[in-house]
């Protein structure tokens, strides 16, 4: 079996290349998934660049990205295979004047031909090489998880027309969770898990210099340091790393190079998106001062 990585500063590395600011543990997971042919369950706040992962994973191996996007309500027609109905039916109309038995006519009707992949069919039967991304799998019934353990075990999928369709590669496999409520206990055994939480201080002010362009070193450890301060209220929900994202490229857009408290007040609906989230942030910007000065907010 071809790996993909070398080594773990391999994985690190090729996420730098396309931007993705990686730290051990997050590369290191990625590295064993590769070696070990497991998906990997990505668990965190929304924001955190649970996504974003697997997006870069796919942009630095050259690999092509698949797509399933979870909501309640999906099922296997949309998730894994459906039958192109309508091109059986017209292959059965031009049969049926013809001597053929219903029986031929039915292993015509159910082969490859006429069978239509869905991104979890599609990622195990391609010949190139590929990422699967499940995304927000908390989303889906019991039901709907249910038949992601055959292909996550066994990277392979039960047709009852056709049999087994077996993998030709084991393809990188990434699940996207915003624990909005419990995956099961089959689901998380077959998975390397990683937990991405938002960024420490530093590490957010990189990811701004890195994304950002054109900002200075003072306004990104500005904004990484109100941004800090924002999450430690009580708020409906917390501002994600692309938020922060665009909020900085805002006050760039605004030439503000130093944020006053009027600028954060002027701006903050970049940053938060609930009214009551705006009021609490605003009246956290008046009591805490000392933290359009360069100065740590206090706590």
């Amino acid at each position: 079996m071809t790996h993909r990585f070398e080594s773990v500063d391999a994985v690190r590395d090729g996420l730098r290349s396309v931007d993705y600011l990686a730290d051990e543990s997050i590369a290191g997971i990625v590295y064993l998934a590769d070696r070990l042919g497991k998906p990997v369950l990505i668990e965190g706040p929304a924001g955190t660049g649970k996504t974003q992962l697997a997006k870069s994973v796919a942009e630095m191996s050259g690999a092509r990205l698949i797509r399933l996007q979870c909501y309640e309500g999906l099922d296997e027609a949309k998730a894994l295979y459906e039958w192109n109905y309508k091109k059986q039916l017209l292959r059965i109309q031009v049969e049926k004047g013809d001597d053929t038995s219903w029986t031929d006519i039915q292993d015509d009707i159910f082969s490859d031909e006429f069978l239509l992949p869905r991104p979890l069919l599609e990622a195990i039967t391609a010949d190139d090489p590929v990422v699967l991304l499940i995304d927000e799998v908390d989303r889906v019934e019991l039901e709907t998880e249910a038949l992601l353990l055959e292909i996550l075990s066994e990277y392979q999928v039960s047709i009852p027309e056709l049999g087994t369709v077996e993998s030709k590669q084991i393809p990188l496999v990434f699940l996207t969770s915003n624990n909005t409520r419990e995956l099961s206990e089959a689901l998380k055994r077959r998975c390397l898990f990683l937990h991405l939480d938002y960024p420490e201080m530093e590490r957010e002010k990189e990811i701004v210099l890195t994304k950002v362009p054109d900002i200075s070193d003072n306004l990104a450890e500005q904004v990484a340091r109100i941004v800090r301060s924002v999450r430690q209220l009580e708020l409906k929900k917390h501002p994600s790393v692309s938020e922060t994202l665009d909020w900085a490229r805002t006050l760039v857009l605004l030439g503000i190079d130093k944020i006053d408290e009027q600028d954060a007040v002027n701006t903050v609906n970049i940053l938060l998106k609930y009214r009551s989230d705006i009021e609490k942030a605003i009246k956290d910007f008046s009591s805490n001062s000392a933290q359009f000065e360069g100065q740590p907010a206090a706590t």
